[in-house]
């Protein structure tokens, strides 16, 4: 922890979490703000901002995350981080951001049958590229149903995000808002370069002390990256969702949430393959969470799709689906339950 200068121990662990928590905290507020006056600036309509410009910006502790515990060597941290990440965005966000809301969070039928309808194919994507890595690539020496994902099946994902842009290009060329200028446009690209900046230094240090709490208590790298990684890489995430409900934008709130997730899951994994070129992936772990999240899409989709609104009792069902996963992995963990394989 920081270069070495830091005497490694739990207690340090611990408070490096709690600092980095809050550099990523400042410099994901510096790249949010200033994404949302760029896409303001450059005229990009409300979803669009929402599912691509600030959910790529929102997300990029998520992919920090990944690129660092790939190159550290704990790239089950980072998967573990992005899934967890991905859970919290859709059962936790969308209730904190409708709670925070005036009202119901509205939505309408572009973002229900669009975004959250290709987020479940990204979903579907990224679990039969591990598949085809475990069917066509067994890794040698390792658990049942292990198999290896490379460079070559890291590719699936990013051409279905490519796909996804495509569409996305598509609704920009025909929207006719009018464009908002800014005087302080090369601020506002300084900000941003700031924020990246900080994100990147503080998702490293976060990394290295839940690495040490692992192995210093035994805590399997998938899981601490579901909880730990997810939670705190979440943080910018239900930041900008629930200040986007609050001024009554329920689609850039609800386009965040379903953008930063399919972001994540087909950009920030398939990056950190493509830097370390084979990664391990153990499909008994991996099902049993894309199972869990699977579950909370169809939960969230099924809330968004009646009468194209979040009440406040769909909200509070929300966090209570997030309790029993949260439990859940606590029962995992400490190996009252055995579902999950111990990586």
């Amino acid at each position: 922890m920081l270069g070495g200068l830091l005497s490694a121990s739990p207690a340090v662990a611990v408070g490096m979490i709690v600092v980095t928590t809050a550099v990523i905290w400042v410099g994901s507020g510096w790249l949010e703000s200033s994404a949302e006056q760029l896409s303001a600036h450059y005229g990009l309509p409300p979803v669009i901002q929402g599912s691509i410009v600030v959910a790529v910006g929102s997300s990029f502790p998520e992919l920090a995350s990944v690129v660092v515990t790939a190159r550290a060597g704990v790239f089950d941290m980072g998967v573990g981080g992005i899934v967890g990440s991905a859970i919290f965005n859709i059962l936790v966000i969308p209730a904190v951001a409708g709670l925070a809301a005036t009202g119901n969070l509205e939505t309408n039928r572009e973002l229900v049958y669009k975004e959250a309808q290709f987020y479940m194919i990204a979903v579907a994507a990224l679990l039969i590229t591990f598949a085809l890595g475990v069917i066509y690539i067994p890794a040698p020496d390792t658990p049942p149903l292990s198999g290896q994902v490379t460079r070559p099946l890291a590719i699936i994902p990013l051409l279905l995000y490519g796909l996804y842009l495509f569409i996305q290009w598509q609704d920009v060329s025909e929207y006719t808002g009018a464009v908002e200028l800014s005087d302080a446009i090369g601020r506002q690209w300084a900000t941003l370069a700031g924020g990246l900046l900080l994100i990147l230094v503080g998702v490293e240090q976060l990394v290295a002390a839940v690495e040490f709490l692992t192995h210093a208590f035994g805590i399997p790298e998938f899981l601490a990256g579901v909880t730990v990684i997810a939670a705190v890489t979440s943080l910018p995430d239900t930041l900008v969702s629930v200040r986007a409900a609050r001024e009554g934008r329920g689609l850039t709130s609800l386009g965040n949430v379903l953008g930063s997730n399919t972001f994540d899951l087909l950009v920030a994994i398939p990056i950190g393959v493509l830097l370390i070129g084979t990664v391990s992936i153990n499909f008994a772990v991996a099902v049993p969470m894309f199972g869990v999240l699977t579950l909370a899409t169809v939960l969230l989709f099924g809330f968004l799709r009646t009468d194209l609104s979040l009440t406040t009792p769909e909200a509070y069902a929300l966090l209570a689906a997030y309790g029993l996963f949260v439990v859940w992995v606590l029962a995992e963990t400490i190996g009252v339950i055995n579902l999950v394989a111990a990586t």
